[in-house]
């Protein structure tokens, strides 16, 4: 009984080497990716749109294609620990609450690898469209060639987004100090008046 375990098990890890000799290592690193890859719930979704920044008082205006994905949308309880961090300790309690959380998705800019988003937060409009609330407790490179030294101070950024039923619209992007909770819901402190706007927002199909 015991050799033919033995034997078994010799043929299942020469199997077993076998297949890794076939596979190609693109294959492997496929694989390995693919489990390693955090798990989904059926909601992602991807944005595409532009930032325009209107420049500061040291800076030419600049235009940057940004890509937002959506893994999962943050919780209630998550939400919540976000507007009373916000309320009760500001800014600084905010970022430590973001930083806490588990990543939700991620958003890129052309010259950057991306960074994750830490919580996205989506509401019925009336009309049919969603707003949308994504934060990440990194800046983004293309901020940083307006903003300056103000990155290290807040070092996060919260983007804004109204899409129609369609999935189009437009956005904000701005700095924790311009954001406020409404219904333990963080939006733009003032939707007309932010640095950088997103144009061409899109969701894609």
């Amino acid at each position: 009984m015991g050799a033919c375990i033995s034997r078994g098990r010799a043929a299942a890890m020469n199997g077993g080497t076998a297949f890794l000799r076939a596979t190609s290592p693109a294959a492997l690193l496929v694989a390995l990716i693919a489990a390693l890859a955090p798990a989904q719930d059926g909601t992602r979704e991807t944005f595409t749109a532009f930032a325009v920044s209107t420049g500061g008082p040291n800076s030419n205006p600049v235009a940057e294609p940004l890509t937002f994905t959506v893994d999962r949308w943050s919780s209630d309880a998550q939400r919540q620990t976000l507007a009373e961090a916000l309320k009760e300790k500001g800014s600084d309690g905010l970022l430590d609450a973001l930083r806490d959380l588990p990543e939700v998705g991620h958003m890129r800019a052309t010259a950057s690898l991306g960074y994750p988003l830490r919580y996205a937060d989506q509401q019925p409009l009336p009309d049919g469209g969603r707003r949308l609330v994504l934060a990440t407790d990194r800046p983004i490179a293309f901020w940083e060639t307006w903003s300056s030294a103000r990155t290290l101070d807040y070092p996060f950024t919260i983007v804004e987004m109204h899409v129609d039923k369609d999935g189009k619209g437009e956005g904000k992007l701005a700095m924790a100090t311009r954001v406020v909770t409404i219904a333990n819901r963080i939006v733009l402190e003032n939707w007309s008046d932010s640095p950088v706007q997103l144009t061409n927002v899109r969701m894609e199909r």
